[in-house]
């Protein structure tokens, strides 16, 4: 997955994306320790990542994505966190290969 993706990043995530023959996206969530030792935060951030995905997932189709948790998301208020990934949602739809265009 990591060879030949598209990145879009800002301070909160890092996503990767890369065209899949499935015609469909799917998501990959990475939110490790680092983000926040506390569970309950890696989890309201995960949670918030799928929501968001999901509401967004038919102008991503045919992509294979992995979102990446930084440090700086664990701080951010549930309304910086929708903003920054509706950012990186239609920045990756922009770029969008055609399916099949591996």
């Amino acid at each position: 997955m990591f060879k030949r993706a598209q990145r879009s990043a800002d301070k909160e995530f890092t996503i990767l994306s890369r065209s899949n023959q499935l015609g469909w996206a799917r998501v990959g969530l990475a939110v490790s320790r680092k983000v926040s030792p506390r569970a309950v935060v890696r989890n309201r951030i995960k949670r918030m990542v799928r929501e968001s995905f999901r509401q967004h997932q038919d102008q991503l189709g045919g992509l294979d994505l992995v979102v990446i948790g930084k440090p700086a998301a664990a701080a951010r208020t549930r309304t910086e966190l929708t903003r920054s990934l509706e950012h990186h949602w239609s920045r990756i739809a922009k770029r969008r290969r055609p399916p099949g265009g591996d």
